[in-house]
């Protein structure tokens, strides 16, 4: 079979759909591929939690978009039967949608520099996307209440990017991975956006509370256990200045200014 597919995972996400929306404008060959492919997709269905579903036959180029918010445990075990199966089927490029060099502080950071460094050991051509925080998911976390932005951001800020913009870039490597073997890129933004640039942009008054009144908040909520730190660890490393860093390597990839994050974010804050 010749080997002329890329095969993007995590379709059903969004940052897979725009990978493969950028690459079906460019007319390149790929598809996508989930564990839950509906009727209307052409997707195929891959499981990583069931490692004799994985085959990688006749893909060229993986882009291996990182599998789900889970514990650390979980995440690996998946991330690792994916290079392992793409190692077997004879893939030539895998390129990994990892997280900022900043990252390190955030609670989700772990698998994935695990993931880079099991890539950095094995045997295909590689490619590692550190992607910066989504400017959307930072409107979602800055989103007023009664008029008040009370999360715990301190006046530190994100050089926070937008998800389409990672997307393309990703999409522009897939087309020519290479031209990026063996290259680390760290995909933050070229500006920073505090809550307080949100405030100000949405009419709204910026009284930031405590990590410990969110932290309750979250724990309270309905959401899975490992979640509340892991998005408490967000709200602790833009408190204190560990997510700011800008960069210019997604403008070198796109030929071209990100897209203005602060919009991506009001936009997501009022939606």
């Amino acid at each position: 079979m010749s080997l002329t597919l890329i095969l993007v995972t995590g379709a059903s996400g969004r940052l897979a759909t725009a990978i493969l929306e950028h690459l079906a404008k460019a007319g390149a060959a790929a598809t996508g591929a989930t564990r839950n492919p509906n009727s209307q997709s052409q997707h195929r269905h891959l499981d990583f939690d069931a490692p004799e579903t994985i085959s990688f036959e006749g893909v060229e180029t993986l882009v291996l978009v990182s599998a789900g918010t889970e514990e650390d445990d979980v995440v690996i075990t998946r991330h690792n039967n994916a290079i392992t199966a793409a190692e077997r089927d004879g893939v030539r490029h895998i390129i990994y949608t990892s997280l900022t060099d900043a990252g390190d502080h955030l609670g989700f950071a772990l698998a994935h520099r695990w993931t880079e460094r099991r890539l950095r050991s094995g045997t295909t051509q590689w490619t590692i996307l550190r992607n910066g925080l989504y400017a959307e998911l930072i409107g979602q976390l800055l989103t007023p209440q009664e008029g008040v932005i009370s999360a715990p951001f301190g006046q530190g800020g994100v050089a926070a990017v937008a998800r389409d913009d990672l997307a393309e870039a990703a999409a522009i490597i897939a087309r020519s991975p290479e031209k990026h073997q063996s290259k680390t890129y760290d995909l933050v933004g070229n500006t920073v956006i505090t809550a307080q640039d949100l405030a100000d942009r949405l009419g709204a008054e910026y009284r930031p509370g405590k990590l410990t009144e969110l932290r309750q908040a979250l724990n309270s909520a309905d959401l899975l256990p490992f979640q509340p730190a892991m998005l408490v660890s967000i709200h602790s490393a833009t408190n204190h200045g560990f997510l700011e860093e800008t960069g210019t390597d997604i403008a070198a990839i796109l030929g071209r200014k990100p897209v203005n994050a602060l919009e991506i974010a009001v936009a997501a804050a009022t939606a």
